[in-house]
């Protein structure tokens, strides 16, 4: 056989050489015997007992540390001793864990082998000890842990935090690609958070200012010096899924991460902040408007007492002076019965104003619709006149009466009058407005219509809401119709947007029809009620600053039965009471000196019984002085200007005169 090229190289270890290599290694080594006596330590293992080599051998682990020391370990020993007695049987064990450093009394974490050792019979004489000290790698990857755990928390709360946002939250980067998508920003665009990651942000925000910087990415611009958009707040468009563009509210920062910028973009819809600021305008312009009105309403009760009281005068006085002459000086007759109708025409405009300037309950009662469309048509007819306004009435005769408020569906039928108006005036002729009133089933339906250019499609919806106008500003306020309507329904009726077959708008107003009244109404003998026949003589004061209206009622009370006393102010009536008793009082409201609130708070404590004799006459009902005494005092009211036949019937409406109407239904004239 050929010899080997090479002989194995061996190594020979000794016992000195494995010491010093045992010496060497960086971590504590030591040798048990059966016993758990120490054969052999390493200068670590000495170091970390704090103790010379030779001085741990021979000794146990009880031994070496003390009773005292050992006690506070033994949970630990226990804890470890099943891997020295499964090294002693043959077998190699690990143990990992918390123990304690008696030198440096702290906490340590270690890491120990225990590996058999055999003797030279092969027979297991011991265990050797490896031990590794990792506490320092063990509180690294306890930090690292906490630093990971707070990081997740961290990224959890801000998720939620940016979840749960009301403003919309998007975050681009450089080149201006959505990275991040809220569920704000979802509701708000429109968009699931999956279509837009990835997209140009400048596909939901339009930036016009971006322009050529578009290329070079929308990161770079909002940070340069040209945007000015970090940290501002900006009013941009944005655009919805549906194409559709709206208001936003938006606000950049700026995030910088290791080698990335990234920008968050705050969103907040403007949508609902700016129809709340509309609607709160509109609101500011309704209380400007309801306080000029309440102003024009001011104005109006003053108006009203100073024409009234010379209308009364002119229309009792052509009246009467009618009922003299008729019959011996005809023509005399006819000038009279003109001044009437002139002054009766005055009346009832000045009525219409201050039914539109009160704020009244409703008095229904059975109307004529003739009627309801004449007086809003003498109310208007200057307007309509001046404007080249041909109105054609097509209301036929017998109709049955509706019932309603007489003043405000006066105001109603004014307002739609006054919309048809301004729709023509700027047409070429011809202009027309047509009137038309039918019964239907359980109502009478009037009709508005004119030629003019008609009702856009698109704002025929929102036509009767408040505050909505096409008019341009100052020309419309935008509550005539939606009060309209109010009122109409209101009254139990509907006022909608009907079909003009001249092309122009028509607007139907339909009100229930009165109940039929039985014949010889108590209405209808008291209209029939005339005087004349011999009376019993009564007395009457007649309280009013305007000689010529006191005598006019005098003049109109005498049919009655009644022998007047004029006083002419307040404290004048109070000294003819003191002297005698009436019969029937009637007290104007306003006076110089002593008011009609004055004299009757003083009838109250020094003629109770006269109280409920008394009738208060007053051209203002709109003073706020005014409406609490009639609401207090509760007594009845004669508006100037009156007829005779409005006298008469409030006289006789008071209880104490029931007599004096079955006298004037026995003799009639």
């Amino acid at each position: 056989m050929n010899a080997p090229l090479h002989d194995a190289p061996r190594l020979e270890v000794g016992e000195a050489q494995f010491r010093a290599i045992l010496d060497a290694i960086p971590a504590r080594v030591a040798l048990l015997d059966r016993n758990r006596r120490h054969c052999y330590v390493n200068r670590e293992y000495a170091a970390f007992v704090a103790r010379r080599p030779e001085e741990v051998i021979g000794l146990t682990v009880p031994e070496m540390f003390g009773p005292e020391t050992y006690a506070r370990l033994a949970h630990i020993y226990r804890e470890i001793r099943p891997c020295g007695e499964k090294a002693l049987a043959g077998e190699p064990a690990r143990w990992e864990g918390w123990m304690h450093d008696t030198v440096r009394d702290q906490p340590c974490y270690v890491q120990r082998y225990y590996v058999p050792y055999r003797g030279p019979s092969g027979s297991v004489d011991g265990y050797f000890v490896f031990t590794r000290d990792l506490t320092a790698l063990k509180r690294s990857e306890q930090q690292l842990a906490a630093q990971l755990e707070a990081l997740r928390r961290s990224e959890a709360l801000n998720a939620a935090i940016t979840a749960s946002a009301l403003d919309g939250v998007v975050v681009i980067d450089e080149a201006g690609l959505v990275v991040e998508f809220n569920p704000a920003a979802e509701r708000s665009f429109g968009h699931a958070r999956a279509e837009v990651l990835g997209r140009p942000v400048t596909d939901l925000i339009l930036l016009p200012a971006l322009g050529a910087h578009q290329a070079a990415g929308l990161g770079c611009w909002l940070a340069s010096e040209e945007s000015r958009m970090l940290g501002r707040r900006v009013e941009l468009e944005a655009r919805h899924a549906d194409g559709s563009r709206f208001p936003v509210e938006v606000a950049f920062t700026e995030v910088r991460l290791p080698g990335r910028r990234l920008f968050t973009a705050y969103l907040r819809d403007l949508t609902g902040t700016r129809a709340a600021a509309a609607e709160i305008q509109r609101q500011r312009e309704a209380l400007q408007q309801s306080e000029r009105l309440a102003a024009f309403g001011s104005l109006l009760a003053g108006v009203a007492h100073e024409l009234n009281n010379p209308l009364s005068i002119v229309l009792g006085s052509a009246l009467i002076l009618q009922e003299q002459v008729e019959g011996e000086h005809p023509a005399l007759a006819e000038r009279a019965e003109r001044i009437r109708v002139a002054a009766d025409r005055c009346a009832r405009i000045v009525r219409s104003f201050l039914a539109m300037a009160r704020q009244q309950a409703a008095e229904r009662r059975p109307l004529e619709a003739a009627r309801v469309v004449e007086d809003a048509l003498q109310l208007l007819a200057y307007q309509l006149r001046s404007s080249g306004i041909a109105v054609e009435r097509d209301i036929p005769p017998g109709l049955p009466r509706l019932l309603g408020d007489a003043d405000q569906l006066q105001q109603v039928m004014a307002n739609l009058l006054t919309n048809a108006r301004q729709a023509l005036e700027h047409r070429p002729a011809p202009r027309r407005i047509r009137l038309a009133a039918r019964a239907e089933a359980d109502a009478i339906a009037i009709t508005v219509a004119d030629n003019g250019p008609g009702i856009p499609e698109e704002v025929r919806a929102r036509i009767f809401d408040p505050f909505f106008t096409t008019k341009p500003v100052g020309v419309g306020t935008g509550i005539g119709l939606a009060v309209s309507r109010g009122i109409a329904e209101a009254h139990g009726g509907s006022l909608c947007l009907g079909e003009s077959p001249a092309g122009g708008a028509c607007f139907v107003l339909r009100l229930p029809r009165a109940p039929a009244e039985p014949a010889g109404s108590a209405e209808d003998r008291s209209r029939r009620s005339e005087a004349g026949a011999a009376q019993p003589a009564r007395r009457a004061l007649v309280v009013d600053d305007e000689p010529d209206l006191a005598g006019l009622l005098a003049e109109m009370l005498r049919p009655l039965g009644f022998r007047c006393d004029l006083a002419a102010t307040g404290a004048e009536a109070q000294r003819l009471i003191a002297q005698r008793d009436y019969d029937l009082l009637l007290c104007d409201l306003r006076m110089p000196d002593l008011d009609g609130g004055a004299l009757y708070a003083w009838l109250e404590r020094a003629r109770p019984p006269l109280c409920a004799r008394t009738v208060f006459v007053t051209g203002d009902t709109l003073g706020q002085a005014a409406g609490n005494l009639l609401a207090r005092a509760g007594r009845p009211v004669l508006e100037k200007p009156f007829l005779p036949e409005a006298v008469r019937r409030v006289v006789l409406s008071l209880p104490v005169y029931s007599g004096l109407r079955s006298e004037l239904n026995a003799n009639p004239l």
